[in-house]
C-alpha cells in the first residue's frame, strides 16, 4: 500500500470518531436542530383581542395577540359566524412568506387566501412573526437560518388549541415560501399538527438551499446564510449538523400526517426543484402526500390561484 494512502487511512481511523462526536454535540445544541427544538416548550397563551376589524362574508375578523418567548406577538384571526360544530371549528395556522419586516402589515397581502379558508368554515390565525408589524422583538432573518419564527408559529398553534371554539384535534398549517419551510419544520417538532399545505416552499435539504436559493441581500450574523456557513461550513464538509437541522431528514416522523404541495414551474424566487425534492423524500419515506405542479406559473401561483386554493380547502376539510 502506498505510503500516502496508508497515512490517509490512519488519519481517518484516528480523527473521525472525535470529529463525528464533535459534530453530533454541535448538532444537538444548535438552536435549529430538530431534536433541540423538540425539547423546548411552546405553551402559547390566551388570544387577546387588540382590534376588531370589519367582518368578512361569513366570519369575524380581529387582530389578536399571544405570548411567544416572552414577546407579545400579534396575529390576524378569523372565526366563522354561527354555531360551531360539535367539538369546535377546524383551524389553520397560516404562515406567510418572507416580507421585509418594515414593510409588513397585518391586514395586507394574502387576503384572498385567508378569505378562501375562512369562508369554508376554518378558524384562521396568521401570526405576525416577531419584529413584524406591531409584534415585539427583533426580526431574525429567514426561518431556515434561525429558529425564532418557527418558535412564534408553534406558540400560535398552542394558542389556537386554547381557543374555546376550536377543535384542538383538528388544527393544521398552511405555508408559502419561507412559511412553507416553517410549516414543514413545525410538523417535525409538534406531532399534533395534523396536516399541512405548502405553496412554493423552501423545503429542500440544506445543500440545495445553500446552492440554489437566490442570494438576496448581503446581511451577516447568526440568523443569516453567511452566519450559518461561518459556524458550520458547507453541507459537504459538515453533513451531520446539516442533517440534524433539516426537516427533510425527519420525514418518517410524520407517521402518516399528510402534506399537500403546490409549485409553479416558472417560479424565479424559490426553485421548483425544492418541492420536487420534498415530494421524492416523502415518497421514499412512504408518507402520504399530494403534489400539484403548475406549468409556467410564478411564485404566487397567480395564474392558478383559484384552483390551488380550492384544492387546498378540499384537502384540509378532508384531512382535519
Amino acid at each position: 500500500m502506498p505510503h500516502l494512502l496508508r497515512r490517509a487511512l490512519l488519519l481517518i481511523v484516528l480523527v473521525s470518531p472525535a470529529a463525528l462526536h464533535a459534530q453530533a454535540a454541535r448538532g444537538h445544541t444548535e438552536p435549529l436542530s430538530i431534536e433541540h427544538m423538540r425539547q423546548r416548550s411552546y405553551p402559547g397563551s390566551t388570544l387577546t383581542t387588540r382590534e376588531i376589524l370589519p367582518r368578512g362574508a361569513n366570519y369575524q375578523r380581529r387582530i389578536v395577540s399571544y405570548q411567544s418567548d416572552g414577546l407579545r406577538i400579534n396575529a390576524l384571526l378569523t372565526v366563522p359566524t354561527g354555531t360551531p360544530p360539535k367539538g369546535g371549528w377546524p383551524a389553520i395556522v397560516f404562515n406567510h412568506g418572507y416580507i421585509p419586516p418594515d414593510q409588513y402589515r397585518t391586514t395586507e397581502r394574502y387576503v384572498a387566501y385567508i378569505d378562501a379558508f375562512a369562508r369554508a368554515g376554518f378558524v384562521v390565525l396568521k401570526p405576525d412573526y416577531r419584529g413584524h408589524g406591531n409584534s415585539e422583538g427583533q426580526p431574525s432573518g429567514a426561518s431556515y437560518w434561525a429558529p425564532d419564527y418557527t418558535i412564534d408559529v408553534l406558540n400560535a398553534f398552542a394558542s389556537l388549541q386554547q381557543h374555546a371554539n376550536v377543535n384542538r384535534a383538528r388544527i393544521g398549517m398552511w405555508g408559502h415560501s419561507m412559511g412553507g419551510h416553517i410549516t414543514l419544520r413545525a410538523m417535525m417538532i409538534n406531532a399534533h399538527v395534523k396536516a399541512g399545505v405548502i405553496f412554493a416552499g423552501v423545503v429542500a435539504p440544506y445543500d440545495m438551499i445553500l446552492n440554489d436559493l437566490p442570494r438576496w441581500g448581503s446581511s451577516s450574523g447568526p440568523g443569516t446564510r453567511s452566519g450559518m456557513l461561518a459556524r458550520y461550513g458547507t453541507p459537504n464538509s459538515n453533513p451531520h449538523v446539516y442533517q440534524m437541522i433539516s426537516p427533510n431528514s425527519f420525514l418518517a416522523d410524520l407517521k402518516g400526517r399528510p402534506l399537500q404541495l403546490h409549485h409553479g414551474t416558472g417560479d424565479t424566487h424559490v426553485p421548483y426543484s425544492f418541492t420536487k425534492s420534498l415530494a421524492a423524500g416523502l415518497q421514499a419515506a412512504r408518507q402520504p402526500h399530494e403534489f400539484f405542479s403548475y406549468q409556467g406559473d410564478d411564485h404566487n401561483l397567480s395564474r392558478n390561484l383559484t384552483v390551488a386554493l380550492r384544492r387546498s380547502v378540499a384537502f384540509l376539510k378532508k384531512k382535519l
